[in-house]
């Protein structure tokens, strides 16, 4: 006990903790089937959209469960939530490893699904808001360095395995890791209780919402919440059809495996310029540039204005900025007591659009071609743009309400208190 204890206070011990948990569990589920699609389809028999529709299935679990995950977290049991995780991922795995038909498949990718609605980012970032507060920006950019590397580490280790032992004792291998690395760094690093917070050069303290100041709560929520929703949908449709796309606009063969490789030295390059220099402002700031990045990529790649190789390389950029702007701008925006059950919330929709995004990009590819698809995406990365801009309009106008009342003092003030707490919504409910 005094050891756990003596971890779970020192935050690097933390991160290092989560960073390395956050690497196994995407790498044995958003990133699993990259690698083991084709060996189980091959194996089994089974048709391959239904072997990779195993992710979907998942993401759809893990997308219901997120809000449950957040009031979960805010309740002061993050530590628990994450070992659950990890444990649940572990038993997904051995029963993906042993499945003897279809049926018992996809009955693993719900299992994983549970461990996955608390195991990926969405759960990490709640335990770290609620646990360090406006001091969690840094651990957030870091954990995201971590999560940078799974597919870079996850997909060789995958292929390896698959080659020496095949795809079964591969799921089982990370089953077996779950239950010997992820549980035990978790059970041992994890703080117990929130800690206080410390300012360690990021934004300063959370904006405080007078209402009618700058638009009520939940608008801010829902502007937050859709601007991730549509930045987390164009990733997932684009790491899914990356390389048919690349081929479709004329870029094949070897030059789109080079291109396609550097996207991930591009997001763990921005995030690293984001720890340093970035998180001395507004994380808004940081989504503002992650959506624009996303915007000009994505479009004037399907309009053919500019390199290639050097649009690749924004969109990676815009990609990594854009995990950080997810964990970071509504600490920023709500605080440590809410923020665990906003990210809940704000999980759900874009875990769901990740799901169907694989379909979704199929279609517009069968319906528009390759080039106005890629228009299309950069036309809802600007939009997501244009929202990042008003969010930023309505910090700003809160700001100016907030230094207004403090001039006039509290029994001028037009505003009343902030709320201190999110109600419960009702059952079934969720934003």
């Amino acid at each position: 006990m005094a050891l756990t204890q003596r971890f779970a206070t020192k935050r690097g011990y933390v991160i290092t903790g989560l960073g390395v948990g956050q690497i196994l569990s995407w790498g044995s589920t958003f990133y699993l089937l990259a690698v083991l699609a084709g060996p189980i389809a091959t194996d089994t028999g089974w048709p391959s959209s239904l072997v990779v529709a195993g992710v979907s299935v998942g993401l759809v679990v893990a997308g219901l469960g997120s809000p449950r995950v957040g009031a979960l977290v805010a309740g002061n049991h993050g530590r628990t939530v994450l070992i659950s995780s990890a444990l649940l991922l572990a038993l997904g795995l051995a029963v993906l490893g042993l499945a003897p038909n279809e049926w018992w498949y996809l009955g693993a990718w719900l299992i994983l699904g549970l461990g996955m609605s608390g195991g990926l980012y969405s759960g990490a970032f709640a335990m770290l808001g609620h646990t360090y507060g406006s001091s969690a920006r840094s651990a957030i950019t870091l954990l995201t360095l971590f999560g940078g590397f799974a597919s870079t580490i996850c997909w060789p280790l995958s292929a390896l395995l698959v080659d020496e032992v095949g795809w079964r004792w591969t799921a089982l291998a990370y089953a077996g890791a779950h239950l010997v690395i992820t549980a035990p760094l978790y059970a041992l690093t994890i703080p117990r209780r929130p800690c206080a917070p410390t300012p360690d050069g990021g934004s300063g303290e959370p904006d405080q919402q007078p209402s009618g100041a700058s638009g009520p709560r939940w608008l801010l929520v829902v502007l937050i919440a859709t601007i991730s929703t549509l930045a987390t949908s164009i990733a997932a449709l684009m790491s899914v059809h990356m390389f048919a796309v690349l081929a479709g606009i004329g870029i094949g063969g070897t030059s789109a495996v080079v291109l396609a490789a550097t996207i991930g030295p591009s997001q763990v390059g921005a995030r690293f310029l984001e720890f340093v220099i970035g998180r001395k402002q507004h994380p808004l700031w940081t989504l503002l540039t992650a959506t624009l990045a996303m915007a000009v990529s994505v479009g004037f790649l399907g309009i053919g204005i500019l390199s290639p190789a050097f649009l690749v390389v924004v969109y990676g950029v815009g990609i990594g900025l854009s995990s950080i702007a997810n964990g970071t701008v509504p600490l920023a925006m709500f605080g440590q007591d809410q923020y665990a059950r906003i990210m809940g919330r704000i999980a759900m929709p874009s875990l769901l659009a990740q799901a169907a995004a694989p379909i979704v990009g199929s279609v517009l590819i069968h319906s528009l071609g390759h080039r106005n698809t890629l228009i299309a995406l950069g036309l809802l990365a600007f939009v997501a743009f244009l929202l990042a801009i008003w969010l930023l309009l309505l910090h700003q106008g809160n700001r100016r309400a907030q230094a207004h009342s403090v001039q006039q003092g509290p029994s001028d003030s037009m505003y009343p208190p902030p709320e201190t707490e999110i109600p419960e919504s009702p059952k079934g409910a969720h934003l």
